[in-house]
């Protein structure tokens, strides 16, 4: 069995939004002195990564809200909770709710396949740094410090030879070796 399930359509370790935080919520609401337009804290599913907050809070999430008729909500990310400024139940509900629902998952997406890109980036330079350490092994167990043997090209005679004509010219002699 799979440790990761799957909650409400979406992956386990998908980052989403589970429920809104009822006490953060204005204590006037369904009243006549009720907002129109308020924050509602939304808490998430797990602790966001850096990544998916610079997607959430970054320039194409608001262009989605835009596009979507929500020019005017706001989102902070505090902690475990995504803070939606300018908005209200009704406005979540209707539509907002599956807004930032489709973009939470389009972001966790985004970071599973950039995290998994990198994964296989590292695997492939560490397999070729693991290729060219075992080449330059290769290479450095070829280096011998040995002493070569020397060709007989007869230069050790013809040295012989030299010495007995010079101590024969000088009159002195030595013996043979």
């Amino acid at each position: 069995m799979s440790m990761k399930q799957e909650t409400d359509g979406h992956p386990a370790d998908n980052l989403a939004l589970a429920s809104v935080l009822v006490g953060s919520l204005p204590r006037t609401l369904m009243t006549q002195e009720a907002p129109t337009r308020y924050t509602v804290e939304a808490v998430f599913s797990r602790r966001p990564g850096g990544d998916e907050v610079r997607g959430l809070l970054g320039p194409e999430t608001r262009e989605i809200l835009a596009s979507s008729g929500y020019p005017n909500v706001a989102l902070v990310v505090s902690d475990r909770r995504l803070e939606i400024h300018n908005t209200n139940l009704e406005e979540l509900r209707e539509g907002l709710a599956r807004v930032l629902a489709m973009r939470l998952a389009e972001i966790s997406e985004l970071t599973r396949s950039a995290k998994e890109a990198s994964a296989s980036s590292a695997r492939s330079v560490a397999a070729r740094e693991l290729e060219r350490v075992a080449a330059v092994t290769e290479l450095a167990e070829m280096v011998s410090f040995a002493i070569p043997p020397m060709p007989d090209d007869g230069a050790d005679q013809r040295a012989r030879t030299y010495r007995s004509q010079i101590e024969a010219w000088s009159g002195t002699t030595s013996a043979p070796r």
